[in-house]
This record gives structure tokens, C-alpha cells and sequence, in this order.
């Protein structure tokens, strides 16, 4: 596409971000990427279906969690449930590497089948934005947003993005974008895909269209430093360097 020759930029809202990640991963010949914004999105996968304090779907919620758990990596399930294809069980890893069959091919985790053509075209991003809500309990974990997740085997313990072997071991390029210093993780107030406007104009806008950005800048202003929070859950403050750079 001519009007897209030069590059665009993807923002994807919960599970629409793996649908957006898997334009930049698996589009062969495709117009390049990029800036990706993921807000909520559940980049590691769910380890189950979303909370609610409503009792009778509490109740639900406890029945679909226990199907999730006996039955998610089923052809029945993978062919009929959405989020079968990014629910990653901790309890049942073998399970998810043998049947999950959206997840475990994006994030290249199947050791036998890891394509560096993935790798190649997600670490070709100038800019990953993995916007997390504090209070977000529609992804389980939470971190997940960040590429955080539970280690293999229980819930006890929750890894940040750059303890994972993903990232360790460097399967879609996360490292490499990290280290480039293309990674940007943001932590928001609010719940699942919440977003103030205040919010959407400082972390999402400057990575969008020129004419945005300039808008943005004329509010906040080129050198406008912005709270983050590193990977490590540790605040930190950083320039909203993009607003100077050429998209």
C-alpha cells in the first residue's frame, strides 16, 4: 500500500495487542511497524479468565476457570474460545507448548519451532510502548502487560519482564529492543484498558502521527519528562525523547 510505504504505527487495547503483534511478527513483506502501543495487553498470556465481584458471574467466573484449567488446550476450546489461544496455565506448561495455539507461536517459546524471522521483524520496532494499569485484574497476571508472568509451575511467584526466559534468552527480540533503549514501560492508575485523556496524550500521542505529535509537544512541551516505571516495578523519570525525533 503507497500510504504505507513509509511505515505506520499500531495501538492495540487488550487482546487486539496480540492481533497487533502478530501483524509485525507473522506479515511477511509487510509495511514496516514502527511504533506498537500495547495497552493491557496480555503479551505473556492469562493465567485466568477476568475478575468480578458480582457474585452470580463470580460464579461463572470460578466454572469457566476450572474449564480453562481441565480442558483450555482442547481442539474444542482452541477452535471456539477466543482466549484459549493466549491462556498459559503455569500448572500445565507441557500442555500449553503442545496445544495453545496462538501464543506459544508469537512469543516463539516452542523450542523446536522458534522462527528468527519473528524475532527479526518485532525487534525492527523504533518504539514498543507497554502501557500496565495498576489496578487491572481483567489480565492475570497484571504484569503480563509488561511481558511479566507467573514462573512455570504455581502462581506464587510473578516474574518481571526481564527475569523471564523470553527475555533472558531473547526469543522475539524483547533484549535487543530493550537494550537499544526502545522499550518503555508505563504503569497507569485505573483498570483494564482505562485511559485518561491526560494519560492518552502524554504516553500514546507523541508516538503517532506527526501532526499529533506537534500538538502534543505544544502542550507539554519537547523536553516534558514523564514518570515510567521500569520493568523492575522502580519509578523512574524519562524525556519523552520521540516528540524530538523523526517517526
Amino acid at each position: 500500500m503507497k500510504e504505507l510505504s513509509k511505515g505506520y504505527n499500531i495501538v492495540g487495547l487488550s487482546q487486539g495487542t496480540l492481533i497487533g503483534r502478530g501483524i509485525i511478527e507473522f506479515c511477511e513483506g509487510a509495511p514496516q511497524v514502527n511504533n506498537f502501543i500495547s495497552i493491557g495487553g496480555p503479551q505473556a498470556g492469562i493465567a485466568s479468565v477476568p475478575h468480578s465481584s458480582v457474585a452470580s458471574i463470580a460464579a461463572v467466573r470460578a466454572i469457566a476457570n476450572n474449564i480453562i484449567k481441565a480442558g483450555i488446550y482442547s481442539e474444542y476450546a482452541q477452535n471456539q474460545f477466543a482466549p484459549s489461544g493466549y491462556a498459559k496455565i503455569p500448572e500445565n506448561i507441557k500442555g500449553y507448548l503442545k496445544s495453545c495455539k496462538f501464543l506459544p507461536k508469537l512469543n516463539n517459546e516452542r523450542p523446536n519451532d522458534r522462527n528468527p524471522a519473528y524475532k527479526k521483524r518485532f525487534s525492527s520496532l523504533k518504539n514498543l510502548v507497554l502501557i500496565m494499569s495498576e489496578n487491572d485484574t481483567v489480565i492475570t497476571p497484571k504484569e503480563s502487560s509488561w511481558f511479566g508472568f507467573y514462573e512455570d509451575g504455581s502462581t506464587n511467584n510473578i516474574l518481571p519482564p526481564r527475569k523471564t526466559k523470553l527475555y533472558v534468552e531473547d526469543w522475539i527480540g524483547l533484549k535487543a529492543l530493550d537494550k537499544a533503549g526502545r522499550v518503555k514501560f508505563i504503569k497507569i492508575g485505573g483498570t483494564h484498558i482505562e485511559v485518561s485523556d491526560a494519560d492518552m496524550k502524554k504516553y500514546v500521542v507523541p508516538f503517532l502521527h506527526n501532526k499529533w505529535r506537534r500538538l502534543a509537544e505544544a502542550e507539554y512541551g519537547g523536553d516534558e519528562t514523564v514518570n515510567t516505571t521500569n520493568s523492575n516495578g522502580v519509578e523512574e523519570s524519562n524525556k519523552l525523547g520521540i516528540i524530538n525525533e523523526k517517526m
